[in-house]
């Protein structure tokens, strides 16, 4: 598998969750010799083809810093698209078009294409999405295929949830987002997971119109 040095890596997104990046530090710091080689290659970073053969990581920005600040030189990369002969506009246009790029900071606010980090370890931190990779770890949502999902999770918190300014208050948290990701507010997001209470209510509505 072909790799690639993370100092070359380009992100495509301006925020990550600085809490999950930590944590998944400490777990590649943890290993050693095959387990961490295991490891690192279970997780390789889909990568396009930019403007002036430069390469940007579509996902995995997480992965990608944790194992540069735990001393990992380089990452196994997967080619999705070479975009090399296109301009920037052209680029970062279809990027976006395929979901590849998250151009919002974290206030949620948009930023422009040219703002954004140039290194994985640049990368701005947002709590919230932090907590919506520990509200999906606690089973407040499942995990999909939906690109970029985690950030409209986070989106749903910052929204409805005061931000943390302390471990505590963080912690504090994570109860009351999982609250929310179970509610009504949160439907239609990627994940979404049914209330037992209103299953076991659709469940007897089925059954009442079958015995009607």
């Amino acid at each position: 598998m072909k790799t690639l040095e993370i100092e070359r890596l380009r992100p495509t997104q301006v925020t990550h969750g600085a809490r999950e990046v930590q944590q998944k530090t400490k777990f590649y710091q943890s290993l050693s010799g095959h387990d961490l080689e295991m490891a690192i290659a279970e997780k390789p970073v889909p990568i396009v083809q930019g403007p002036g053969g430069e390469s940007f990581a579509t996902d995995h920005h997480h992965v990608a810093a944790a194992l540069w600040h735990a001393g990992i030189k380089s990452v196994p990369v997967v080619l999705v698209r070479d975009l090399s002969s296109c301009s920037p506009a052209e680029f970062w246009l279809t990027l976006e078009n395929n979901r590849w790029t998250y151009p919002y900071d974290q206030h949620g606010q948009r930023v422009a294409f040219s703002d954004m980090p140039p290194h994985v370890w640049h990368m701005i931190d947002d709590e919230f999405r932090s907590l919506a990779a520990t509200v999906r770890d606690a089973g407040g949502y499942a995990k999909t295929s939906v690109p970029l999902e985690e950030f409209r999770w986070a989106d749903l918190f910052r929204q409805m949830l005061p931000r943390p300014t302390t471990d505590a208050e963080y912690d504090a948290l994570v109860e009351k987002a999982l609250q929310l990701a179970k509610s009504s507010a949160a439907l239609g997001l990627p994940g979404y997971a049914v209330p037992d209470e209103e299953k076991g209510g659709r469940k007897a509505g089925r059954k009442n119109q079958k015995e009607n």
